[in-house]
């Protein structure tokens, strides 16, 4: 896709199977359908945007979020491309559509939008992104594959603390207290029972609100050795307009006097795309590599508000793109902010028992165990779909779980 004023979009099938395409939509159609997307999102610049997104917005009822995919997919599939996927639904041949949007789109969830009514992207394709050539093709990018590594160890930072911040402030827990009998508690008791697990731990609820979980720690547990990459926190970001991806920082248990390029904020310093990138370039006498500091695993999942923000810049250089030219292949991440389990419960109503953030990491993290990663992430997208379309209760609206966008390297 290419934006220039109106936004073109071609479209090409591998060894020629089919003829490709050329679409183009109006830039006023691109810009209400954009704005209709922002509108149903979550805003958590705005003090009310979260309670918005969950009780009157798009997402809040089946009905209006359908409304909304139609127009998605009105606006932003080609009628061409359309025509030529239904006709392999109905033959019962799923492709995989693989997606460069360009930064005015990045957020467009395309596994959710509807080409007919009742009918998803997702239903009839499987569905990625592809990551930035000029990443993939950067000089030096080491290449780790699936295949290589999938009986190493995973490697989890699963809501640390951060430094300076209590549970309940603005960079606090993600997750609330946890159980022994919770569906993450159990699904990372397995990689215990495996001796899989880094941080190794006697006590599956050991793993969660960690306070050594920092940068030294993420490195040298990367170096020994890791087939994935599990993080469920927060992350922050530059605004697109600042065309500052690489300021993306995720929030370790670092503290304030770690090494870093981000600023320190109370007692604690971010770890950011450009420390991933860069390493400690400029910042110590003998610099050391990102890369080489912290080797990527070959499949990342990034579960945080944004973490896949770096695609909405005009020069993508955030954390997807940091991890993919540290050596991942794919890597899973979030196109806005995520509500958390507490606030389906205390906002929407949903059911106290209700966990759905807990739910889609156990899903996400289940996929990235097989080997066709997308294609079990698509999968379970659509059992979210076919939930979301009976059942009609705010714990399976797609507000949480289209959030989630895959990018791989092709």
């Amino acid at each position: 896709m290419a934006d220039a004023g109106d936004l073109y979009t071609s479209w090409r099938w591998t060894q020629d199977s089919h003829p490709g395409g050329v679409g183009v939509a109006p830039a006023a159609q691109v810009d209400d359908a954009v704005a209709a997307l922002a509108r149903a999102l979550p805003d958590l610049t705005d003090p009310q945007g979260l309670h918005r997104s969950l009780t009157t917005g798009a997402f809040s009822g089946y009905e209006s979020e359908h409304d909304l995919a139609q127009l998605l997919s009105r606006t932003f599939l080609p009628f061409g491309l359309a025509r030529q996927l239904h006709e392999l639904f109905t033959r019962g041949v799923r492709p995989h559509l693989r997606i460069q949007p360009s930064p005015r789109v990045a957020q467009v969830p395309w596994e959710l939008i509807a080409p007919d009514a009742g009918l998803r992207l997702v239903d009839i394709a499987d569905v990625s992104l592809l990551a930035p050539l000029s990443i993939v093709h950067s000089p030096g990018r080491p290449v780790r594959t699936w295949t290589d590594c999938h009986r190493l160890p995973v490697v989890a930072v699963l809501d640390p603390r951060v430094p300076g911040f209590r549970a309940d402030s603005v960079l606090g827990s993600v997750l609330g207290r946890m159980a022994e009998d919770s569906p993450l508690s159990q699904r990372f008791a397995t990689y215990t029972d495996d001796d899989r697990l880094l941080p190794a731990v006697d006590r599956p609820l050991d793993v969660f609100r960690r306070e050594d979980v920092d940068r030294a720690w993420l490195g040298a547990a990367l170096r020994e050795g890791a087939g994935r990459l599990v993080y469920v926190g927060h992350v922050t970001a530059a605004a697109p307009e600042s065309g500052q991806s690489e300021h993306a920082e995720l929030h370790l248990a670092c503290a304030a006097d770690a090494v870093g390029f981000a600023e320190p904020t109370r007692a604690h310093r971010p770890l950011s795309a450009k420390d991933l990138l860069l390493g400690t370039h400029t910042l110590t006498e003998e610099p050391i590599r990102g890369a080489d500091l912290w080797p990527i695993p070959s499949r990342v999942a990034l579960i945080a508000c944004e973490s896949g923000g770096d695609l909405r810049f005009s020069e993508a250089l955030g954390l997807v793109s940091a991890m993919i030219a540290g050596g991942a292949e794919l890597v899973t991440a979030s196109r806005w902010a995520l509500p958390t389990d507490l606030a389906f419960q205390h906002i929407a109503g949903a059911a106290p028992h209700a966990r759905p953030l807990q739910d889609a990491i156990c899903s996400i993290d289940a996929a990235h165990e097989l080997p066709d990663a997308v294609g079990a992430l698509c999968a379970w997208q659509r059992d979210r779909v076919a939930a979301w379309r009976d059942e009609r209760t705010i714990e399976h609206s797609p507000v949480l779980w289209a959030a989630f966008a895959t990018v791989a390297v092709p």
